[in-house]
């Protein structure tokens, strides 16, 4: 496989790749590049510093009295200005909803644990964990074949 990456400012972004066959790799690429837009952080807040926090590096978001916070791949939070739905609007396909008030990574997703009363948990690969609602669960079970 090859690949050729020109860079120029003054002409149209135009992508292009020639592939034998469709496979994995060939989906995961037309949905990377359909799925972009632009846009791969987000403006966070902690304590009394700013961050730019990439995309890549959050594992959960979730709503807590009101206030947004971004949960990093560390289980360090960080306050978010934006609504849920427009964070929602803006993340990479790799983010899913969880319950009304958050969306998960599935790259952090460590796994689901059932509880005892029979509620589902997702646990992420810093500790953190969230539960799932059943009507988000149910998508979730369909979507990764679960």
């Amino acid at each position: 496989m090859k690949l050729k990456l020109i860079i120029d400012p003054t002409k149209d972004e135009l992508i292009e790749a020639t592939m034998k066959r469709k496979n994995t790799f060939s989906d995961r690429l037309e949905e990377l590049v359909l799925n972009y837009n632009g846009e791969d952080s987000i403006i966070a807040y902690r304590e009394d510093e700013i961050y730019q926090l990439p995309f890549h590096k959050i594992e959960c978001i979730t709503i807590v009295n009101t206030v947004t916070y971004a949960i990093d791949c560390k289980g360090d939070m960080y306050k978010l200005k934006n609504r849920l739905y427009e964070i929602e609007e803006v993340l990479p396909s790799g983010f899913f909803r969880i319950n009304k008030s958050s969306l998960a990574s599935k790259q952090y997703t460590k796994k689901f644990a059932i509880t005892f009363s029979g509620a589902v948990d997702v646990i992420f690969k810093s500790g953190y964990k969230d539960y799932v609602s059943r009507r988000c669960f149910a998508k979730i079970k369909k979507e990764w074949n679960l």
